[in-house]
């Protein structure tokens, strides 16, 4: 153990190697960082509760998210309906936080997606990489610094 009046050790992680749990935590706190800076406090759960991985309030009292964090841009069957809010960061460091339910019409209503297996058959789509088209609806969501 070190002893308490030693200077931080700080060494950068590389994210590729944590697990999923640990990028989870990580992705996060960056996230909450973000939103720290527009006046929300997030709270991480232990598990999904109504779907949610944290939860944001703004410091007005008046603002309450619930919040599904995602390791990249995802429309899902599985959350319409229950109000949540989808949060990333992608791969130029840009933070997003979108209502999902929203941006699956406007996806869907882009028809870039409709024809895929993936969202035809399993209602369920996800992008490693934001294309030019998505970053485009994504603006109104993007937390900036």
């Amino acid at each position: 153990m070190t002893h308490p009046t030693q200077p931080l050790s700080l060494h950068r992680v590389v994210y590729g190697s944590l697990n999923s749990r640990q990028k989870e935590t990580y992705n996060f706190h960056r996230v909450a960082g973000r939103l720290a800076e527009y006046g929300y406090n997030s709270i991480l759960l232990s598990d999904d509760w109504l779907g949610a991985d944290f939860i944001a309030y703004h410091n007005d009292g008046e603002r309450f998210y619930r919040v599904q964090l995602k390791g990249r841009m995802t429309i899902d069957d599985k959350y319409i309906g229950k109000d949540l809010y989808i949060a990333f960061v992608d791969d130029n460091d840009r933070v997003y936080v979108y209502p999902h339910d929203e941006m699956a019409n406007r996806i869907e209503a882009a028809g870039k997606v409709n024809s895929s297996v993936s969202w035809s058959k399993f209602r369920s789509y996800s992008w490693p990489t934001v294309p030019k088209w998505l970053r485009e609806l994504l603006t109104e969501f993007e937390v900036k610094r």
